[in-house]
Protein backbone atom coordinates (compact mmCIF):
# COMPACT_ATOMS: atom_id res chain seq x y z
CA UNK A 1 0.00 0.00 0.00
CA UNK A 2 1.75 3.54 -1.32
CA UNK A 3 1.03 6.59 0.34
CA UNK A 4 -0.01 9.63 -1.38
CA UNK A 5 0.33 13.50 -0.67
CA UNK A 6 -2.20 15.51 -1.66
CA UNK A 7 -1.07 19.28 -1.93
CA UNK A 8 -3.01 20.91 0.77
CA UNK A 9 -1.51 24.84 1.08
CA UNK A 10 1.63 26.52 1.86
CA UNK A 11 1.56 28.77 4.91
CA UNK A 12 3.81 31.57 5.37
CA UNK A 13 4.80 32.54 8.80
CA UNK A 14 6.35 35.76 10.96
CA UNK A 15 7.93 34.83 13.94
CA UNK A 16 8.38 37.63 17.09
CA UNK A 17 12.26 37.26 18.36
CA UNK A 18 12.49 34.29 21.01
CA UNK A 19 11.74 34.04 24.53
CA UNK A 20 14.85 32.25 26.02
CA UNK A 21 13.59 30.00 28.94
CA UNK A 22 17.00 28.67 29.20
CA UNK A 23 18.31 25.06 29.57
CA UNK A 24 15.69 22.79 31.73
CA UNK A 25 14.38 19.02 31.50
CA UNK A 26 13.64 19.15 28.19
CA UNK A 27 16.89 21.14 26.44
CA UNK A 28 17.54 24.71 25.67
CA UNK A 29 13.68 25.55 25.55
CA UNK A 30 13.29 28.76 23.64
CA UNK A 31 9.54 30.29 22.66
CA UNK A 32 8.57 31.93 19.20
CA UNK A 33 5.38 33.90 19.00
CA UNK A 34 3.57 33.70 16.19
CA UNK A 35 3.22 37.75 14.34
CA UNK A 36 1.45 36.68 11.77
CA UNK A 37 0.45 33.72 9.61
CA UNK A 38 -1.05 32.57 6.58
CA UNK A 39 -2.50 29.46 5.30
CA UNK A 40 -3.34 28.79 1.30
CA UNK A 41 -4.36 26.58 -0.59
CA UNK A 42 -7.05 24.88 -3.17
CA UNK A 43 -9.29 24.17 -0.11
CA UNK A 44 -7.95 25.59 2.60
CA UNK A 45 -7.39 29.62 3.23
CA UNK A 46 -7.17 31.25 6.50
CA UNK A 47 -5.38 33.65 8.65
CA UNK A 48 -4.05 33.87 12.10
CA UNK A 49 -6.73 34.71 15.01
CA UNK A 50 -5.83 35.91 17.72
CA UNK A 51 -2.40 36.11 19.73
CA UNK A 52 -2.42 32.19 21.24
CA UNK A 53 -0.35 31.13 18.95
CA UNK A 54 3.55 29.88 19.54
CA UNK A 55 6.29 27.26 18.76
CA UNK A 56 7.57 25.90 21.95
CA UNK A 57 10.62 24.92 20.71
CA UNK A 58 13.62 22.59 22.75
CA UNK A 59 16.94 22.27 21.70
CA UNK A 60 18.83 18.90 22.76
CA UNK A 61 22.11 18.68 21.37
CA UNK A 62 21.60 19.61 17.38
CA UNK A 63 18.28 18.59 17.27
CA UNK A 64 15.01 20.93 17.27
CA UNK A 65 12.10 19.45 18.46
CA UNK A 66 9.33 21.64 17.59
CA UNK A 67 5.80 22.18 19.06
CA UNK A 68 3.45 24.49 17.84
CA UNK A 69 -0.60 25.51 18.16
CA UNK A 70 -2.50 28.25 16.38
CA UNK A 71 -5.62 29.09 15.71
CA UNK A 72 -6.87 30.13 12.46
CA UNK A 73 -10.06 31.59 10.24
CA UNK A 74 -10.66 31.19 7.28
CA UNK A 75 -11.62 33.03 4.57
CA UNK A 76 -15.51 32.22 5.05
CA UNK A 77 -15.58 32.79 8.85
CA UNK A 78 -14.44 28.84 9.70
CA UNK A 79 -12.62 28.70 13.18
CA UNK A 80 -9.37 25.59 13.13
CA UNK A 81 -6.48 24.76 15.43
CA UNK A 82 -3.99 23.36 14.46
CA UNK A 83 -1.47 21.73 16.20
CA UNK A 84 2.02 20.05 15.04
CA UNK A 85 5.27 18.43 16.10
CA UNK A 86 8.40 18.42 13.93
CA UNK A 87 12.05 18.19 13.70
CA UNK A 88 14.90 20.50 12.34
CA UNK A 89 18.69 19.31 12.46
CA UNK A 90 20.43 22.63 14.05
CA UNK A 91 24.43 21.01 13.51
CA UNK A 92 24.72 23.89 10.76
CA UNK A 93 22.99 26.59 12.65
CA UNK A 94 19.07 27.65 12.59
CA UNK A 95 17.74 27.81 8.73
CA UNK A 96 20.25 25.92 7.30
CA UNK A 97 18.29 22.40 7.37
CA UNK A 98 14.25 21.69 6.39
CA UNK A 99 11.83 21.71 9.08
CA UNK A 100 9.74 18.60 9.28
CA UNK A 101 6.39 18.91 10.54
CA UNK A 102 3.53 16.40 11.09
CA UNK A 103 0.32 19.09 11.37
CA UNK A 104 -3.44 18.02 12.78
CA UNK A 105 -6.37 20.27 12.82
CA UNK A 106 -9.40 20.52 15.12
CA UNK A 107 -12.90 22.24 13.81
CA UNK A 108 -16.17 22.66 15.21
CA UNK A 109 -17.71 23.81 11.47
CA UNK A 110 -19.31 21.38 9.65
CA UNK A 111 -17.98 22.83 6.21
CA UNK A 112 -14.05 21.39 7.78
CA UNK A 113 -15.15 18.92 9.48
CA UNK A 114 -13.09 16.92 6.75
CA UNK A 115 -10.02 18.52 8.86
CA UNK A 116 -10.59 16.54 12.04
CA UNK A 117 -9.20 13.17 10.50
CA UNK A 118 -6.75 14.62 7.97
CA UNK A 119 -3.22 13.97 8.92
CA UNK A 120 -0.48 16.25 7.33
CA UNK A 121 2.64 16.31 6.81
CA UNK A 122 4.94 19.44 6.03
CA UNK A 123 8.57 20.75 4.45
CA UNK A 124 9.76 23.95 5.98
CA UNK A 125 12.18 27.07 5.72
CA UNK A 126 13.28 29.58 7.58
CA UNK A 127 14.98 32.34 6.67
CA UNK A 128 15.91 35.25 9.20
CA UNK A 129 12.12 35.50 11.31
CA UNK A 130 10.20 33.82 8.46
CA UNK A 131 8.96 30.51 7.90
CA UNK A 132 7.74 28.84 4.56
CA UNK A 133 6.18 25.70 4.77
CA UNK A 134 4.09 23.41 2.10
CA UNK A 135 1.69 21.19 3.27
CA UNK A 136 0.37 18.24 2.48
CA UNK A 137 -2.54 15.69 2.98
CA UNK A 138 -1.35 12.34 3.78
CA UNK A 139 -3.33 9.71 2.01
Amino acid sequence: MAVELVPLCEVSVVLRDPIDVGIGPAGWRMIFEVEAARVRGERLNAELRGRAAADWLAVTGTTGALDVRATFETDDGAVVFAHYLGRTDLSRGPGASPIYVAPVFETGDPRYAWLNTLQAVGKGVLTGNHLEYEWFEVR
